[in-house]
């Protein structure tokens, strides 16, 4: 069992950044590989960013957003830079054991956070 839980989210003009933290207890974090994904109001949840053996974004984000990890933490970190409006959503942390699935799936991911929001403003 994994628990998740992101934190960082609020509210930031456009241009401007945010970086979200998901932090994980449970069985050995090294282990899992980590996805991010959102929520935007009257849309199904998206693939953002995840990192595994590999890092991997939606061409969205490329070049604004970053994942990186910190075993020693037990924590994955999505520095987002550049924001714009239509990055507003809720974001999520998702957990999956290493080399289990597509990292850009979401029903590939077995455990999951309670999302923290993210809006920025125009």
């Amino acid at each position: 069992q994994v628990q998740l839980v992101e934190s960082g989210g609020g509210l930031v003009q456009a241009g401007g950044s945010l970086r979200l933290s998901c932090a994980a207890s449970g069985r050995t974090f090294s282990n899992y590989a980590i996805g991010w994904f959102r929520q935007r109001p009257g849309m199904e949840r998206e693939f953002v960013a995840a990192i595994g053996y590999n890092t991997y974004y939606v061409d969205s984000v490329k070049g604004r957003f970053t994942i990186s990890r910190d075993n020693s933490r037990n924590t994955v970190y999505l520095q987002m830079n550049s924001l714009k409006p239509e990055d507003t959503a809720v974001y999520y942390c998702a957990a999956q054991n290493l080399g289990a699935g597509d990292l850009r799936a979401a029903g590939a991911y077995k455990y999951w956070g309670q999302g923290t929001q993210v809006t920025v403003s125009s």
